[in-house]
Formats: C-alpha cells, sequence, structure tokens
C-alpha cells in the first residue's frame, strides 16, 4: 500500500497490518498472510475500513503478488479479487497502477540484486 507502515512477521497464517494516510485520511489496513515464498511469491488477504463495507471475511480481497526473471530483469505481477463492483475495481486498478509505477522507478535506481532466493 502506498506510503503504509507494513507490520507483519511475514509468516503464513500471520497477521499482517498497513497503516498510513490516504488522501489526508489516517488508516489502518488488516489481512492474514495466506502465502509466502520469498523472493517469488506472496499472497495475503486485505481489509480497509476505508472501504465503508463492513469487516467480514466476505468483503476482504486476496492479492497476489509474484516476481519472475524475464531476461535479466524482474517482472511484478499483481491481482486482487473481490472488488465489489467495476467503479471500485477501476480504483484498485488505478492506485495498484500507481504503486507499481513507483516500484519500478525506486527498483531501477538500485543496483540490479539477485532475487531467486
Amino acid at each position: 500500500m502506498a506510503d503504509a507502515q507494513v507490520v507483519t512477521d511475514w509468516k503464513q497464517g500471520s497477521p499482517i497490518r498497513w497503516k498510513g494516510e490516504y488522501e489526508g485520511k489516517r488508516y489502518e489496513d488488516k489481512g492474514e498472510i495466506i502465502e509466502t515464498e520469498p523472493g517469488r511469491r506472496l499472497k495475503v488477504t486485505h481489509f480497509s475500513p476505508l472501504s465503508g463495507r463492513d469487516d467480514r471475511p466476505e468483503n476482504h480481497h486476496t492479492v497476489l503478488y509474484e516476481l519472475e526473471q524475464r531476461g535479466g530483469a524482474t517482472h511484478v505481477s499483481l491481482s486482487q479479487d473481490n472488488n465489489p463492483s467495476e467503479a471500485a475495481a477501476e480504483h484498485s486498478r488505478a492506485n495498484w497502477a500507481t504503486i507499481l509505477a513507483g516500484l519500478k522507478q525506486l527498483a531501477e535506481r538500485r543496483k540490479p540484486q539477485n532475487f531467486s532466493g
């Protein structure tokens, strides 16, 4: 999440919290680590009170981050499910596009590293 402080131990089954500010509002989102393969894959649930939805499992997203080596570069893919409407999905797409662009910019300023674990 953009400009968020992430609190977790990164172990499967553990809680994960994102704390920060979005559009002038403080937030604390929550989720659980579903799956982790260091340097390759992270799958978490995610719920944000800013969504206006009730905090019930059926209102939580699943977010999957995957890294793949392609021709000497690292390709990042991301998916998020369970958007309540096409408008909400589009809002998420726009947010993730901004976050991924920032990640790309940051990665390109750093020396390449081996993420193969």
